[in-house]
C-alpha cells in the first residue's frame, strides 16, 4: 500500500451520531479516535462540550453536524446552531444544505442557506462542509449543489449524511470532485468501511471521510503495512 497508516488516519472523520449513543460509548469512541490520531470526532451537537474534554490534547479535532440530518431547518436556526457549536468547541461544522428548495430549483435560497453558515463559522475559523445528501439528487443536480456550495463559501462538500438510504458512490465522488475547484475539499460518508475502500476515495481526491469502523480500517492498515 501507497500511503501510511498515519495518511489514511487524517483522512477519518470518526462518526458518532447515532441517536441511541450513550455518553460511555461517546467517551469511548473519543479513545478510539486518540489511538489512531484521526482527523476529527464527529458527534451530535449536544455531545460537543464532552467529546471536546475527551478530546483535550490530543491532535484530533472535534466536528459537529448542523440542520441534521434532513437539513430542512431554517436558516437562522442553522445559523444558531452553528454559534452554539462553536461556544461549545467544534472546529468543523458539517451542515446538510435544504434538499427541498435544491430539488424544487430554488438555488438562491440554498446558496444564501449556506452562506450563512459559512460567514457565521469562517468568522471564528470554523471550517465548514455541506452535506448534499447525494442519494436524493439527480447528477445535474449534484454538480449544482457543488457550484452553490463553492461560491457560498464552503471549505468541503460531502455525499451524505449516513442517514438516507444510501451513502458515497465512486461516480458521485467522481463529480463532486470534477466540479468543483481545488480549494474546495471533497469527503466521502455512508459505505466507507474497508481499507480497500478508504484508498480507493484518496485516490479519487478525497481528503476526508466519515466513518464508523474507524478500528477495523486502522487495524487492517497496521496488519498490511507488517506484512
Amino acid at each position: 500500500m501507497k500511503y501510511t497508516c498515519d495518511e489514511i488516519a487524517k483522512m477519518i472523520d470518526h462518526s458518532l451520531l447515532r441517536p441511541e449513543m450513550t455518553q460511555r460509548e461517546i467517551v469511548t469512541g473519543c479513545e478510539i479516535a486518540k489511538k489512531y490520531h484521526v482527523a476529527s470526532v464527529c458527534c451530535g451537537p449536544s455531545s460537543v462540550a464532552l467529546v471536546r474534554r475527551h478530546l483535550a490534547g490530543s491532535d484530533v479535532k472535534v466536528t459537529t453536524v448542523v440542520g441534521f440530518p434532513n437539513g430542512y431547518s431554517t436558516t437562522e436556526t442553522k445559523v444558531f446552531e452553528a454559534e452554539q457549536a462553536i461556544r461549545d468547541g467544534a472546529v468543523e461544522l458539517d451542515m446538510v444544505i435544504n434538499i427541498g428548495r435544491l430539488l424544487s430549483g430554488d438555488f438562491d435560497y440554498v446558496e444564501n442557506d449556506i452562506k450563512a453558515v459559512v460567514e457565521t463559522a469562517h468568522r471564528h475559523k470554523v471550517l465548514v462542509k455541506v452535506i448534499l445528501e447525494n442519494y436524493y439528487l439527480t447528477p445535474d443536480l449534484i454538480e449544482k449543489a457543488c457550484r452553490l456550495a463553492e461560491r457560498a463559501g464552503a471549505d468541503f462538500v460531502k455525499t451524505s449524511t449516513g442517514f438516507a438510504p444510501g451513502g458515497a458512490t465512486i461516480e458521485d465522488l467522481l463529480r463532486m470532485r470534477k466540479t468543483c475547484s481545488p480549494k474546495v475539499q471533497v469527503k466521502a460518508a455512508g459505505g466507507i468501511r474497508t481499507l480497500d475502500m478508504a484508498v480507493k476515495v484518496r485516490e479519487i481526491g478525497c481528503t476526508r471521510f466519515g466513518c464508523t469502523r474507524t478500528e477495523s480500517i486502522m487495524e487492517e492498515c497496521r496488519k498490511t503495512r507488517r506484512k
